[in-house]
């Protein structure tokens, strides 16, 4: 399955707007993604509610809520349709919690705001992920997203040259644009209103859907990295791989 874990400690910073764009995307394709919303808000399961009844079904997973009727394990179920699963996290997250949520994950993507408070707290997320959940730059499944951005300003600039500094891929631009905020409030995404409208900003959703799309192939190539790292055969470094993974 293709997880995709949006995260950022930083409250307010479109994690909801960019899982529910990216949902809305892969339910275009025809297979039915789902949404796993663990933000206390329900920002993601809110916007399923107002997604009207005729466009591509994306099914939603309520994680912020507790039920004592039914096991965690099958309150988390995904559907077995689902290919593609979006990941919408909290704004705080323990450390023990970060290493769940990003287990077994396919890519791990981070909006950034043109702000020096999120500048500052996209910089701690990214040592945390790094440094706590062990995430592996050479794995190529971590990237940062521009959001809400103004080009030609200061605050671009300075967020463009911190992005930069990271040595992480930016995948997307996008702009400060209310076709997303329409999007949000009738429960759409910019793949479901007419292309006209929603260019030039769907573009920059498909980039990260793009990006997105090639987990595979960057988990293959992570695997060849290491084995030329460790002198071992790639279907060696593999069958390790896959054993680690299915014991975490």
């Amino acid at each position: 399955m293709n997880k995709i874990v949006v995260l950022n400690p930083k409250g307010g910073c479109g994690k909801s707007t960019l899982a529910t764009n990216i949902a809305a995307c892969y339910a275009r394709r025809g297979a039915m993604p789902s949404i796993m919303d663990y933000d206390p808000q329900g920002s993601s399961i809110a916007w399923l509610k107002r997604r009207p009844d005729d466009l591509p079904r994306i099914h939603g997973i309520a994680a912020y809520k507790k039920s004592m009727q039914a096991t965690r394990s099958w309150q988390l179920r995904v559907p077995d349709e689902t290919k593609d699963l979006i990941v919408d996290s909290p704004a705080s997250l323990s450390h023990d919690d970060l290493r769940e949520l990003t287990r077994d994950s396919s890519s791990i993507l981070v909006p950034v705001l043109p702000s020096s408070m999120d500048i500052d707290a996209a910089s701690s997320c990214i040592a945390d992920l790094l440094l706590v959940a062990k995430v592996n730059r050479n794995e190529g499944k971590l990237a940062v997203i521009a959001n809400r951005t103004r080009k030609n300003t200061k605050s671009f600039a300075r967020l463009m040259r911190f992005l930069d500094s990271l040595g992480i891929p930016i995948i997307a631009v996008l702009r400060d644009s209310q076709n997303f905020v329409h999007a949000a409030e009738r429960g759409v995404g910019l793949h479901d209103m007419p292309p006209s409208r929603a260019y030039p900003d769907v573009e920059q959703v498909d980039k990260i859907v793009g990006w997105l799309d090639g987990w595979e192939a960057r988990r293959k190539r992570a695997l060849r990295i290491m084995a030329v790292r460790n002198n071992k055969p790639v279907s060696r470094v593999t069958a390790i791989h896959k054993t680690q993974a299915g014991s975490a």
